[in-house]
């Protein structure tokens, strides 16, 4: 099978789309797709089919897309290899986890620093079987967009 560029033209191309929305993400915050909703997977299979050209160009072969998934997926292991030993560069690309309430208090302005609304907030906390803030000691949206609660102890 013939490729129309030399294979690894699709590997940097595939290695180069990655890094890009990797930084592209990070740039974007948290909350970008920690809870997938409908828009979300349409953004990102929008954003999938746009990057498809720019990882294999006009070439239809079944290994031009092999060969930059395979660069994706590579690389994407060899970073998370790396992430494991080394927590600065971990913390670079993974970010950390941002405070949002303590102590029954939601802090001020932590909701809109992260895009997140008081609806959204709330629907977290009954996912953990609390009513309201005042039920908590400590929420968090995590490195993964994720939220998670630890409970007030029982008074």
């Amino acid at each position: 099978m013939h490729l129309l560029d030399p294979w690894w033209v699709y590997a940097l191309r595939g290695a180069g789309v990655y890094l890009g929305l990797l930084v592209l993400l990070r740039l974007l915050g948290k909350r970008s797709f920690g809870e997938m909703t409908t828009f979300d997977i349409v953004v990102l299979m929008l954003v999938g089919g746009t990057l498809r050209t720019a990882i294999i160009g006009d070439d239809k072969k079944p290994l031009a897309a092999i060969i930059g998934v395979l660069a994706i997926f590579l690389l994407d292991k060899g970073i998370a290899w790396t992430c494991a030993r080394w927590p600065r560069l971990d913390r670079m690309v993974e970010g950390k986890a941002s405070l949002l309430a303590r102590d029954g208090q939601v802090i001020d302005g932590a909701l809109r620093k992260h895009d997140m609304s008081e609806a959204a907030f709330r629907r977290a906390l009954r996912e953990q079987g609390l009513r309201d803030a005042g039920d908590v000691a400590e929420v968090r949206l995590e490195a993964n967009g994720k939220i998670s609660v630890l409970k007030a102890p029982k008074r």
